[in-house]
């Protein structure tokens, strides 16, 4: 049977905390849970360790630091205690007290919500992604191409005193101007964009530039063209602005320039990279596309998605770099290439425009965290971003070429889209295929693939179309894990 501080501080011997931080952790939480007394001592360091099997040495410095931070007091001859003015200012939970089933939804809910966009039909991760051998899965990335040696020199650096004083007090609506500068100076020029300081904002992650793009620009009678198939957090963003939503077409030069583009106020796109098919808008496209915005005067939001990786060609200059007439708004991200959970995004607009939606972002979070901003910051300016960009392509290339060819090679009877970058390919069976069922059934296998009809509009979404990621499974993974889903399609393993 375990002792009782056994059950008050369940050590995992395979986390990333120290032993001593779970130690620490485990003795606040006991103490706020009421589970220890004022008036009674904590087991001796020689105790405890003993019990923990853990060094006598790791207890006495999480009680050291505990003493430091005022949460245990150092009797002499006595021992440790938990301090009595932690409980001070706390309001305990009442003994008899039981949840509430009305908070789960109280009336006002039904009676006052005006949108409920947990209804929408959207993209579906898997949270356990990283528990499966083979996760084809999108928008992540193997952890082993995050910079975490680079990234954590420059949280260090930001955090000495000096960088401290510019960064940690409330910015309002104000930006990191050392981030800004490096987005103007080095990032933006990759993609053929010179522009002021004026003219660029931060923010949390491309789609929250988004947000922010449809709150200023969409009402209830703006007319927004969106790609079809498209990315669905777009549309689902767009159809909580307006009602008047046009899927435009998309082919192997990116999206078609036709009269549904003439009806249209406000165009999202993705050039670079079209999502989810992958394929790179041509330079004929390009210019056709922006001739008819002037022309009509057409806002046209393009996400730059993916732009810096192309296996066979220069990447293409952005969409905006071609654009004399400031009708295009420039949205940009390091989520998909550097690490996803970091949520740092810039858009790329006119003047006036960033005022505003700095503006608006104020009302909803006044900035994105500065000292995020500023450890962004050094990992540009000191080389770091370049360096990221450049092994990251090797590495895309050499799994881009895997994919490739195991895809030909074991599952011939799909259509796969030809793409020479990104780090995706866009797959269709054949008319009778049930992705959403062959996705269930190989998950319990351990691959994991995305169904792909969620990204076309309407209700009646083809369900043959499927999209497999390849930043998140090693190289050496990726034929065995195609061959998997040649053994759901085929019935065999084909020779």
């Amino acid at each position: 049977m375990k002792s009782l501080w056994n059950r008050l501080i369940k050590l995992d011997r395979s986390s990333s905390k120290s032993l001593q931080i779970q130690i620490r952790e485990g003795i606040v939480t006991a103490a706020l849970e009421r589970l220890l007394e004022t008036d009674k001592p904590l087991p001796s360091s020689r105790e405890l360790a003993k019990e923990l099997k853990v060094a006598r040495n790791t207890v006495v410095l999480a009680y050291q630091h505990l003493v430091d931070e005022g949460f245990l007091n150092s009797l002499e001859r006595k021992g440790f205690f938990v301090n009595p003015q932690v409980y001070r200012d706390r309001i305990d939970q009442p003994k008899n007290h039981s949840v509430n089933n009305a908070e789960d939804c109280p009336q006002w809910c039904n009676k006052l919500l005006q949108k409920q966009p947990s209804l929408q039909r959207n993209i579906r991760k898997n949270k356990n992604w990283k528990d499966h051998p083979y996760p084809f899965i999108f928008g992540q990335l193997d952890f082993n191409l995050i910079p975490i040696h680079e990234w954590r020199e420059c949280v260090h650096y930001s955090l000495n005193v000096g960088e401290m004083r510019e960064w940690a007090t409330d910015q309002v609506d104000v930006d990191d101007p050392v981030l800004i500068e490096q987005i103007q100076k080095r990032v933006l020029p990759r993609r053929g964009i010179w522009t002021k300081p004026e003219n660029i904002m931060v923010t949390l992650g491309a789609q929250n530039a988004l947000y922010i793009i449809a709150s200023l620009l969409v009402g209830q009678d703006t007319h927004v063209g969106i790609e079809n198939p498209g990315y669905p957090d777009v549309r689902n963003i767009m159809r909580l602005k307006t009602t008047c939503l046009q899927g435009l077409d998309v082919d192997e030069e990116g999206v078609v320039v036709d009269e549904k583009l003439s009806r249209c106020d406000v165009v999202y796109v993705t050039p670079s990279h079209q999502v989810p098919r992958g394929v790179t808008m041509s330079q004929r496209r390009r210019k056709a596309l922006l001739e008819v915005a002037r022309h009509e005067d057409i806002v046209i939001i393009e996400d730059d998605f993916e732009a810096e990786s192309n296996f066979k060609h220069e990447p293409q200059p952005a969409l905006k770099s071609l654009d004399d007439s400031a009708q295009v708004i420039y949205i940009g991200s390091t989520s998909k290439t550097f690490a996803p959970g970091l949520r740092l995004g810039y858009m790329v607009a006119p003047e006036k425009m960033i005022q505003e939606a700095r503006a608006l972002r104020r009302l909803m979070f006044r900035h994105v965290p500065a000292n995020n901003q500023r450890a962004a910051a050094l990992f540009i300016s000191l080389g770091h971003y370049d360096k990221m960009i450049g092994r990251l392509h090797t590495i895309y290339k050499e799994r881009w070429q895997a994919m490739n060819e195991a895809i030909e090679k074991h599952l011939p009877s799909l259509k796969c889209m030809p793409n020479f970058g990104g780090s995706s390919f866009w797959l269709e069976g054949e008319a009778d295929l049930d992705v959403d069922a062959m996705a269930a059934t190989l998950e319990k296998q351990g691959v994991i693939i995305e169904s792909g009809s969620v990204f076309f509009m309407g209700e009646n979404a083809p369900k043959n179309h499927f999209r497999l990621g390849y930043a998140s499974i090693t190289v050496d993974k990726i034929e065995s894990g195609i061959l998997m889903i040649a053994d759901y399609l085929y019935g065999h393993l084909p020779d």
